[in-house]
C-alpha cells in the first residue's frame, strides 16, 4: 500500500467519523424517508411505463387476434362461394396477421411479466416504506429519550460541584460579612448608650441633691411648728 493512499485512507475515515458524530439521528432518519419517498415516485413513474407498454401490446394482439379470425371467417366464406382465389387470398392475409399476432403476443407476454415484476418490487417498497416509518417512529423514541438521559446525566453529574458549590460559598462569604457587620453596628450602638447613661446618671445626682435639700426644708418647717 503506497503512502499516499494510506493518507487518503486515513483522512477519509476521519471525515466519516466527523459525519457520524455530527449526524442528529432523528434528521437523518426524516432524510432517509424522504430518499424512500423519492424512490418511490421514480418507481411508480417506471411501473406506469411498463404498464402502458403492456396496454398497447395487448391492444395490438388482440386486434392481431381478431383479424386472424376475420381473415379465416371470411376465406371459409369466399370458398362457400365458389370463389377460392379470394379464399386462398383471404388466408394468405390471415397468415401475415397470424405472425403479427404471435410476435405481439411474445411482446405482451414479456411486457405484462415485467410489468408484474415492477408491480411486486413497487408494492415491496412501499410495504418496507411503510415499516421503516413505523420504525422512524420508535427510533425517534429511543433518540429523545437518549438525548434527555444523557443531558440529565450531565447535569447530574456537575450538579452542586462547580458554578452552584461556589455561588453557595460566595453568598456563605457574603452573610458572614453582612453578620459582622451587623454586630459592629450593634457594639457602636452600645458604645453609644453607654455614653447616654453616664450622662444621664450626672443628671440624675442633681434631681437627688436638690430633693435632699428639699427634705431638709421641709424637716426645718416641721420643727418650727
Amino acid at each position: 500500500m503506497s503512502i499516499f493512499k494510506r493518507i487518503r485512507d486515513i483522512s477519509a475515515a476521519a471525515v466519516n467519523d466527523l459525519i457520524d458524530k455530527a449526524e442528529d439521528p432523528i434528521k437523518m432518519l426524516n432524510q432517509y424517508l424522504r430518499d424512500m419517498e423519492d424512490d418511490i415516485a421514480e418507481a411508480e413513474i417506471a411501473v406506469a411505463k411498463q404498464i402502458a407498454v403492456e396496454k398497447k401490446l395487448k391492444h395490438k394482439y388482440e386486434e392481431a387476434q381478431e383479424m386472424v379470425d376475420k381473415r379465416g371467417q371470411q376465406a371459409m366464406k369466399a370458398l362457400e362461394s365458389g370463389n377460392e382465389d379470394l379464399a386462398r387470398r383471404a388466408l394468405q392475409d390471415k397468415k401475415e396477421h397470424q405472425e403479427k399476432l404471435d410476435d405481439f403476443k411474445t411482446q405482451y407476454d414479456n411486457a405484462k411479466s415485467n410489468a408484474d415484476s415492477l408491480r411486486k418490487q413497487l408494492e415491496d417498497m412501499k410495504e418496507e416504506f411503510n415499516k421503516m416509518k413505523n420504525r422512524k417512529d420508535t427510533l425517534v423514541a429511543r433518540a429523545e429519550s437518549a438525548k434527555a438521559q444523557k443531558k440529565i446525566n450531565q447535569t447530574m453529574s456537575g450538579f452542586g460541584k462547580d458554578t452552584g458549590a461556589k455561588g453557595f460559598e460566595r453568598m456563605n462569604e457574603k452573610v458572614l460579612q453582612m453578620e459582622a457587620e451587623a454586630e459592629a453596628s450593634e457594639d457602636l450602638k452600645n458604645s453609644s448608650r453607654s455614653l447616654d447613661n453616664e450622662l444621664d446618671a450626672l443628671g440624675s445626682d442633681d434631681v437627688d441633691d436638690e430633693l435632699a435639700a428639699m427634705k431638709a426644708q421641709l424637716a426645718a418647717k416641721n420643727k418650727s411648728e
